[in-house]
C-alpha cells in the first residue's frame, strides 16, 4: 500500500497540482493586497469617500455586512483576472512544438487493384485514339 501511495504522490500530475497551490495561494495574496490596500481605497476616493467595508444593513440587533461581501466579490473577480492574464503570459512564453504531419493513410487492397484497373482503361484509351 505504501509502493502505491508513493507511485502516486511523486506522480508528476500530483506534484505541479501541488506546486500550482501553493503559487496560487502566494499569488491570491498578492492580488488581494493589491485589491484592498490599493484599488478600493481609489474606487472609495472616486466614489465619494465610501468605504465598501463599512456597509451594512442593520436588522434589529443583527448587522448584515453587505460590504464584505461586495469585496469579497471583487476581489474574486481580480484574482481570476490576474490569474488569466498570468497564464495567458505562461503559454505565449512556452517554445511552440512543430505538429507532425501525419502520414497519408495506406490504401487497401481494393483501393490499389481499382486504380491499376482505371490505369488500365486510361492507357487503353490512349492507343485506341491514335
Amino acid at each position: 500500500m505504501w509502493k502505491e501511495f508513493k507511485a502516486f504522490a511523486f506522480k508528476g500530475n500530483v506534484l505541479d497540482l501541488a506546486i500550482g497551490v501553493v503559487i496560487g495561494t502566494a499569488f491570491g495574496k498578492i492580488v488581494s493586497s493589491l485589491v484592498q490596500d490599493i484599488i478600493m481605497p481609489v474606487i472609495g476616493i472616486i466614489g465619494g469617500g465610501v468605504n465598501f467595508k463599512g456597509l451594512a444593513y442593520t436588522v434589529g440587533k443583527s448587522p448584515i455586512t453587505y460590504g464584505n461581501f461586495i469585496q469579497s466579490v471583487f476581489d474574486f473577480l481580480l484574482i481570476a483576472f490576474s490569474i488569466f492574464l498570468f497564464v495567458r503570459l505562461l503559454a505565449k512564453m512556452k517554445p511552440v512544438e512543430p505538429k507532425e504531419v501525419p502520414a497519408p493513410p495506406v490504401p487497401s487492397k481494393e483501393e490499389v487493384l481499382l486504380a491499376e484497373i482505371r490505369d488500365l482503361l486510361k492507357a487503353q484509351q490512349v492507343k485506341e485514339s491514335d
